[in-house]
Order: C-alpha cells, then sequence, then structure tokens
C-alpha cells in the first residue's frame, strides 16, 4: 500500500506484538523456572555458558539479513511494489543458506576446542554440535519473520510465536523429565535439540505461512532489481557489528565465571552464580519488557517507510510516543520488581541467591531499554552504523567492569558495569536520534516525571511489604497489596507533576 500503512493499523500491530510479547516473556520465564528447578543452577550456568556460542552464529548468518530484508521489503511496500519484497526474502534467505551452512559444518567439526578451550568446559560440546540444525533453522525462520514485518503484516509470525514458545517449553521439559537423570552435558544437549524441534515448526510453519499469503494476493513483477549487492550493503554493517557486539558479550559470559574463580570461588561454585544470575534473575527483571521488543518491531519498519517518504516530522512525533510510553511503563514496572523481586524470585526459583543486587540490576534493565528503544529508532532512520557503535562502546563499559571488577567484589561488580553500560548505551543513542530525527528532547517528560514518580512508588510499596510480611501475611497477598497500592501512588504522582491523558490542542 502507498503512502505507508494507517495509524490504525500501525496501532493495532504493535498492541498484538505486545500481547505476543508479554505472552512470550511469560511463558518464557515459567519455563526457565521449571527448567531451572529441573536442572539446577550449576548446569543451569552451562546452558547460559553455550548462548553466546548460539548469538555469534547468528550475527555471522542471519542478524544483517533479517535487518535488510525488514528495511528494504518496507521500503519496497510503502512504494507499492510487492513483487520486489518477495525477490528480496529469495535473496536473502539465499545468501543465509550460503553462510550458514558451511559454517554449521565447520562448528560441528571443531566442537572439542570450542568447547575446551572458547567456552572453558567440556560440558558444552554436545550443545555446541547441536547448535548447528538450531542456527539454521531460526535463520529461516527469522527471515520470513521480519518480511512479514515489512510489509505490516504482523499476525501470521505472532501466532506462529505463540505456538512457538508453548512447544520449546513442551518439547524442552518433556525430554528432560522423559529422559533425566543424565550428565550435565548431556542434560545440556537435551536442552538444545528441544529447541531445535521447536525451531523445525516455526521455521516450516512460517514459510507455509508467506507462500499462503502470495498465493492469495500475488505481488506481480518486481519492479526494481533488488540484487546480493544491496541486500549485503545493509547486512554486512549490521552483521559485522552486531559480530562484534556478540564477541564482546560472549566474552563478558566466559569471564564472569573465569573471574569469580580468580576471586576465590571454585568452579562449581562460580558456574552456580553465573547460572542464578543470568538464567534467574535477569529474566525476572526481563519479564515486564515484552512489549519493548514489539515496539522496535513496528517501529523500525515504520520509521524506514517515512523516512523514505521523507515525512521526518510524523517519524519524530512518532518517536516522542514511543519514549514516553517507554518510560511510563518501565520505570514503574522495575520499581515495584526491585520491592518485591527478590522474595517473588526465590520462592519461584527455590534458590535464596535469586534477586541479590536486585536494585542495581532493575537501574540497568531500566536503562537497557531505553537503549534497545532508541537503538531500534536508529536502524529505523537508515543509521545502522551509529547504533551498532553505540552498542559496541556500550559493551566494552560492561566488558570492563567485568574484567576489572568482577575477581574483586564479586557480582557487585558486574551489577556496577551492568548499570553503567546500560547509561552510556542510552546517552549515545540519545544523542544520535536527537541529532538525526532533529527532535527536541523533553527531558522531564521521558525520563524526570516517571522516575520521580517511581522512586516515590518504590518507597511506598517498600514500606507496605515490610510492614504486611512483619504482620504474618504471605508474600502473594502481600505483593498484590503492593502493586495495587504501587499504581495507585504512581497515578497519583503523575497526575500532580501534570501529566493528562486528553490530545493536545494544536
Amino acid at each position: 500500500m502507498k503512502g505507508g500503512e494507517p495509524l490504525s493499523t500501525i496501532l493495532a500491530g504493535t498492541l498484538l506484538l505486545t500481547a505476543t510479547g508479554l505472552f512470550s516473556q511469560a511463558v518464557g520465564f515459567l519455563y526457565r523456572m521449571a527448567l531451572s528447578r529441573l536442572i539446577g543452577a550449576e548446569t543451569m550456568g552451562l546452558y547460559q555458558l553455550l548462548m553466546p556460542v548460539y548469538s555469534v552464529l547468528m550475527s555471522l548468518t542471519a542478524v544483517g539479513l533479517t535487518v535488510a530484508v525488514s528495511t528494504l521489503s518496507a521500503r519496497c511496500h510503502a512504494l507499492g511494489d510487492g513483487g520486489t519484497v518477495r525477490l528480496v526474502l529469495r535473496r536473502g534467505l539465499r545468501l543465509f543458506l550460503c553462510a550458514a551452512v558451511p559454517l554449521g559444518l565447520v562448528v560441528m567439526a571443531l566442537s572439542d576446542p570450542i568447547s575446551v578451550y572458547l567456552l572453558g568446559d567440556a560440558r558444552t560440546r554436545l550443545g555446541v554440535v547441536l547448535l548447528a540444525p538450531c542456527v539454521l533453522l531460526t535463520g529461516v525462520e527469522n527471515l520470513h519473520k521480519h518480511c512479514f514485518y515489512g510489509i505490516g503484516r504482523v499476525r501470521p509470525p505472532a501466532a506462529v510465536e505463540t505456538a512457538e514458545q508453548l512447544i520449546r517449553a513442551g518439547a524442552v521439559l518433556g525430554l528432560l523429565l522423559a529422559l533425566l537423570p543424565r550428565s550435565a552435558e548431556e542434560t545440556v544437549g537435551i536442552i538444545v535439540l528441544g529447541m531445535v524441534l521447536c525451531e523445525v515448526f516455526s521455521a516450516c510453519a512460517l514459510t507455509l505461512l508467506f507462500r499462503r499469503y502470495w498465493r492469495r494476493f500475488p505481488p506481480g513483477e518486481p519492479g526494481e532489481d533488488v540484487g546480493a549487492r544491496r541486500l549485503l550493503g545493509v547486512a554486512l554493517p549490521v552483521g559485522a557489528t552486531s559480530l562484534l557486539g556478540t564477541l564482546l558479550g560472549s566474552a563478558n559470559a566466559v569471564l564472569i565465571p573465569a573471574k569469580l574463580v580468580e576471586g576465590g570461588m571454585a568452579l562449581s561454585e562460580a558456574m552456580a552464580e553465573f547460572g542464578v544470575l543470568s538464567g534467574m534473575t535477569l529474566p525476572l527483571l526481563a519479564l515486564p519488557t515484552g512489549f519493548i521488543g514489539a515496539l522496535c518491531l513496528v517501529m523500525v519498519p515504520d520509521l524506514s517507510r517515512r523516512t523514505a517518504q521523507g515525512d521526518r516530522r510524523a517519524a519524530a512525533g512518532f518517536l516522542d510516543r514511543v519514549m514516553s510510553a517507554t518510560s511510563l511503563l518501565m520505570a514503574p514496572s522495575m520499581a515495584l520488581l526491585t520491592v518485591i523481586g527478590p522474595a517473588a524470585g526465590r520462592t519461584l526459583f527455590r534458590d535464596p541467591r535469586v534477586g541479590e543486587l536486585m536494585l542495581p540490576l532493575a537501574a540497568g534493565t531500566l536503562l537497557g531499554c531505553w537503549q534497545s528503544v532508541l537503538s531500534g529508532a536508529l536502524n529505523g532512520l537508515g543509521l545502522q552504523g551509529k547504533a551498532a557503535r553505540n552498542a559496541i562502546l556500550s559493551d566494552v563499559v560492561q566488558l570492563a567492569f567485568t574484567f576489572f571488577a568482577v575477581a574483586r567484589f564479586g557480582l557487585a561488580g558486574f551489577a556496577a558495569g551492568y548499570a553503567a553500560s546500560g547509561l552510556a548505551g542510552m546517552a549515545l543513542n540519545l544523542a544520535s536520534v536527537l541529532r538525526a530525527a532533529q527532535l527536541r528532547p523533553r527531558l522531564f517528560e521521558w525520563f524526570v516525571r516517571p522516575l520521580l514518580a517511581s522512586v516515590l512508588m518504590g518507597l511506598w510499596c517498600n514500606l507496605l511489604f515490610r510492614v504486611m510480611l512483619g504482620a504474618g501475611c504471605g508474600q502473594g497477598w502481600s505483593a498484590l497489596a503492593c502493586a495495587a497500592l504501587g499504581l495507585a501512588v504512581y497515578a497519583a504522582a503523575l497526575l500532580a507533576q501534570g501529566l493528562t491523558f486528553s490530545p493536545k490542542k494544536k
């Protein structure tokens, strides 16, 4: 459709993706909770140690191409050139397979040195082998998914993603229940095998849905020839920068247990601490962030369409609303989790270490949400290079804290780096977005007002939670009472600072 998507379509897509994201976060959290209870903190740490390899493989093969397919299909769709959209996807898939198949074979052949020398634990070898087919299927899925997002069709990928979360949880937990007890290496391999089964469904479902869509709405002949060079022109800078960022993140993940051991911990204890942090505490804080991904998935192609049409003013207004919504939703969520998160985490995961360092980690998560939204805005404005540069600088800050502080201060050093990294990334992205979109900063509306209201909310919730627990009330009822009081205090504080919900008069 020429002229971009109507506002109602964009809003409907955002709401649908938000609901899907929140559902996925909830299912993923319950899945992690059950997984941690089945395999324990140490094996959870081994599984989390394996994830950087997955991220590196995706960065080498699929990440840049998904951005290229999304942005180019959005541009072609906005200009009414449906035939080129299909051509973009076809050539994106061809480039992905040419990279992913040989790389997967190399990874399988070198699984022993990767597990021993790069990850530092031979028990990850079987998982490394099974990551190759998982990456292959995930890339096919993501390319179809982001082409759907580019043309403004969010229902098919949203439905598949919802089913995918349920299938992953069922496949992994079902295999573990059927096959445990096993060694730690076999347990990690079983988890990755469940992921592979889930990706078989997702890749096949999205491929079939995409073909069905084009049979119903024949796109006609391509209006322009989008060759491999044009796709790679977008994909290579994004993929290379994503790879560098992923390598920094991977080095950070590998360094955490190593530096804990350097500080005096036994290897098994260090791996368990890493598993609690990355597999329990951080996923608990990530629960409310489901809508962030939805905003970015809708925002990137929408801003790409507006930029292609030269509508900078509308793009600036859209960014203003996105920043306000992010702050108004995420700031109180982090305040509430800071209060009730430690007790809830210990109850849900049955580990007393869950929820340690919750305040700096919550601050880092909030800053990371702002960074992610602003990074998506830069991608939508066609400034992928700046978004990537800022992400790398942010990762360097985190890596420096891990390298120099974790051995001395333990996980407190990581938590400080987590917050400092988020602050650096958010500030750099904000400066780049304001300059590119010619947008006047609204610091009070975006940051000061929601933060002040959230701090007040957190103080009242903390007082009520302690009083109710001291009076013998259950944690569940105390948490519900805190949430109710917190929402009332938060709303009152926003209204007292002049927030109104009526549209502005022009």
